[in-house]
Parts: C-alpha cells; sequence; structure tokens
C-alpha cells in the first residue's frame, strides 16, 4: 500500500474527536507531492535498469508495444509495476464499464497531464499527477479472447498500405541484407523469394527508418539502427510475428553513458515510428473488417 493510500485508511483507535477532524489538505497536498516524486524516482530507476539488462529492455518493449499509446514514462512504470497489464484503466472507468476491482487487489500509478504553469524564464509546462489505475486482471471484467492475427498476406499488406515511401523487389541487395531504405532515394527495396516472417521483419524495420528520416537532413542509418530495430520487434509483437531472431544483449553497450533523460528520448523515437506504422496498419485492417460482410452478403 503507498503512503498516499495510507493517508485515507481509516483508523481503527481514532477517538471520536479525531473522527471529527476536517480533512487535512496540507497533508494530502504532501502525500499527493510525495508519490508524484516517487514515480519519477521509479522512471529513472526502471530507465537505468533496462539500459543495463537486455532481458529487462526486451521485456520494455513488450509492455510498450501493448501500450503504444501511452509515453514512454508511462510504459516504463507500467513495466515496473505491472509488467504483464494488457488493458488498464482507473477505478471509475472501470465502474462505467460495469466492471469491479477484485477484494485485496492493489492498484498501480502512472502519470496524467494536469494543469499548464509557467516556469521561472517564463515559458509553459505542464504539471503531471499520479493515477492509479487496474489491469483488467484485477476487476470483474470478463477477459478477452486472445488476439486473432490476420493471416501472412493481409499483415504485410496492411505494413504496406500507405507507406510514405515507394517499395520495390530487387536483387541487388548486399549479402545478408532482406531490405534496404536508402535515404538518398527516399525508398524501400526489399529481396525476392523471402519467406512472409522474414519480409514482415525486414520490411518493418525499414519502413521504421523511413519513418524517423521524415523532416530530418543528412539522415544516417548507422546512428538510428537500433531504434529501427527495436521499432520492429514492438511491430511484430504487437502483430504476432515470430521474434526469435531478435536479440538484446549488447543494449548496454548502446545505451551507456548517457542520462535517463536520454535514453528515453531515444526509445521515444522507436515507439512513435512503431506507432505510426502500427496507426496505419490498423486502419488497414479495419476497413477490411468492415467489407467482409457486405463481400458476404454480395455472395448469397
Amino acid at each position: 500500500m503507498s503512503e498516499l493510500d495510507e493517508l485515507f485508511q481509516p483508523q481503527a483507535s481514532a477517538t471520536s474527536s479525531q473522527r471529527e477532524q476536517t480533512f487535512d489538505k496540507d497533508a494530502w497536498a504532501q502525500k499527493k507531492q510525495e508519490l508524484r516524486q516517487w514515480t519519477y524516482e521509479t522512471i529513472d530507476a526502471a530507465t537505468a535498469v533496462i539500459a543495463k539488462n537486455g532481458e529487462q529492455f526486451q521485456h520494455y518493449l513488450d509492455v510498450q508495444s501493448r501500450f503504444d499509446l501511452y509515453s514512454v514514462a508511462n510504459a516504463l512504470l507500467i513495466h515496473t509495476q505491472r509488467p504483464d497489464a494488457t488493458r488498464i484503466a482507473d477505478f471509475e472507468s472501470w465502474k462505467e464499464q460495469g466492471a469491479y476491482i477484485r477484494r485485496k487487489e492493489t492498484g498501480f500509478y502512472i502519470l496524467e497531464p494536469g494543469e499548464e504553469y509557467k516556469r521561472e524564464d517564463g515559458s509553459t509546462a505542464i504539471s503531471y499527477n499520479p493515477k492509479k489505475m487496474f489491469d483488467v486482471a484485477q476487476t470483474t471484467a470478463p477477459k478477452k479472447e486472445p488476439p486473432i492475427y490476420p493471416d501472412d498476406r493481409t499483415r504485410i499488406k496492411a505494413l504496406m498500405d500507405r507507406s510514405p515511401i515507394p517499395i520495390t523487389n530487387g536483387d541487388a541487395l548486399p549479402a545478408e541484407v532482406h531490405a534496404l531504405y536508402q535515404p538518398d532515394t527516399r525508398n524501400i527495396v526489399i529481396r525476392r523469394g523471402l519467406g512472409a516472417g522474414d519480409i514482415f521483419r525486414a520490411l518493418a524495420q525499414e519502413l521504421a527508418h523511413a519513418e524517423i528520416d521524415s523532416g530530418r537532413n543528412d539522415y544516417s542509418r548507422s546512428a538510428f539502427n537500433f531504434q529501427a530495430y527495436c521499432a520492429a520487434y514492438m511491430l511484430c509483437k504487437k502483430f504476432g510475428v515470430e521474434t526469435a531472431s531478435f536479440r538484446f544483449g549488447r543494449v548496454h553497450e548502446r545505451l551507456k553513458d548517457m542520462e535517463p533523460q536520454q535514453i528515453r528520448a531515444e526509445l521515444t523515437v522507436m515507439k512513435d515510428a512503431a506507432h505510426d506504422i502500427s496507426r496505419r496498419m490498423h486502419r488497414m485492417l479495419a476497413q477490411q473488417r468492415q467489407q467482409q460482410p457486405n463481400r458476404s452478403d454480395s455472395t448469397r
């Protein structure tokens, strides 16, 4: 139980006069600030852990792939407190859905945007407040069925749908290179004759390069290979593509000597690239699902 929770717990030995005391606003504000500070410290600590441990880094990517609408900071908080979470909401949101929190379940915290405020230098910033959440496994809500992934052809078609750059087949790629994004010509060449899994993994990584390159000058593939690789991993996890070939054992070499804030900036680049591609894929897949009943009706 957190300190903030303890503040609102009834005291069994309290006297009647103590029970009649008014709500201590200052104490509540102090506890709230302490909890906010705890979340910031937890985010920094989690950043340090995943930067030094490839297995923990991969687990973080798993969480971020499931919660791609959440910030890196909140994904780190979920990873630290409830790494197996699949669907989260606060108490009131679950209640509105007709679900209730199971007895003895303890919530966990993320940060939500609060009010704007002025810094000393006159710039505007947004405050963030801790918000208690619960995973669906902690509630009476029915569990969702395991996801049904698209078939290989549909999945690759969705990955290529509305690509920001041309994608062509070719045979002149370097050895062991399945696909290649070329910044100078802004196109992707993919090797002929690959299996479906290899196509998705290679194309996802090169599309991530293209997303990261958007709006940049003098793009360097080598500078962003790591981010594109991680974005491809998250897309594979999200859409049910085999990930056994991905390796993160050398993550500490890539992130060493970086401050936590710099590391989170790197994580944000890969998260944003994966999210932009995922959003296009979901749009195409949703349209296809809407069209399927119409095709079925037309055959009757």
